[in-house]
């Protein structure tokens, strides 16, 4: 008489089918009864074994893939950051300027009354008061050609020494990246 063991409703039959036992070999020379399981509760434990694994793959599977979609979603952020810090930059190289612009300096952009935005050498508080202009900011143009507004060159600055400092330990063939950036 056989029991009707069931494990998350499995009978079994269907754990026969699920524990995919090995194939009998009749050209063995062993009893296949010695090598073979007999009862019916080791194929369903057999079966709840392999269920097991597969939910513990697929919940890790489903993780791993999680962590590939935040990456996903960050890579995206920073996309879309540097299109807008081009975006930016684009626009500040094309203000109006009469004079060369060179690397390294800060600059003052300011905005008349027809709208026109201009670079000048001039911070706000060296003009004179009287001429009918709007303060937009002051910005370093760096050696990239690109801008960099005055209150984010301290943090520029940081990550411009850390990167010659990677540059100089590889070329001291340490070749190692020292990637806490809260030392400096």
């Amino acid at each position: 008489m056989k029991r009707a063991a069931t494990m998350d409703q499995l009978p079994y039959q269907t754990a026969v089918k699920q524990a995919q036992l090995v194939e009998r070999n009749p050209q063995c020379q062993v009893d296949p009864m010695r090598v073979s399981m007999h009862e019916e509760g080791d194929i369903i434990a057999l079966a709840q074994q392999i269920q097991n694994a597969d939910k513990q793959l697929k919940n890790t599977t489903c993780h791993k893939l999680g962590v590939i979609m935040d990456q996903i979603k960050m890579l995206q952020a920073q996309a879309m950051d540097i299109l807008k810090e081009s975006n930016i930059n684009r626009e500040l190289h094309g203000a109006a300027c009469n004079f060369n612009k060179k690397p390294g300096q800060i600059y003052h952009l300011y905005q008349r009354a027809s709208g026109q935005n201009y670079f000048s050498m001039l911070s706000p508080q060296e003009w004179n008061h009287s001429v009918d202009q709007t303060f937009k900011g002051s910005y370093r143009l760096e050696f990239d050609m690109s801008w960099t507004p005055v209150d984010k060159i301290k943090e520029q600055d940081a990550k411009l020494k850390w990167t010659e400092q990677c540059i100089q330990n590889a070329m001291d063939s340490t070749m190692a990246i020292d990637f806490n950036l809260s030392n400096s």
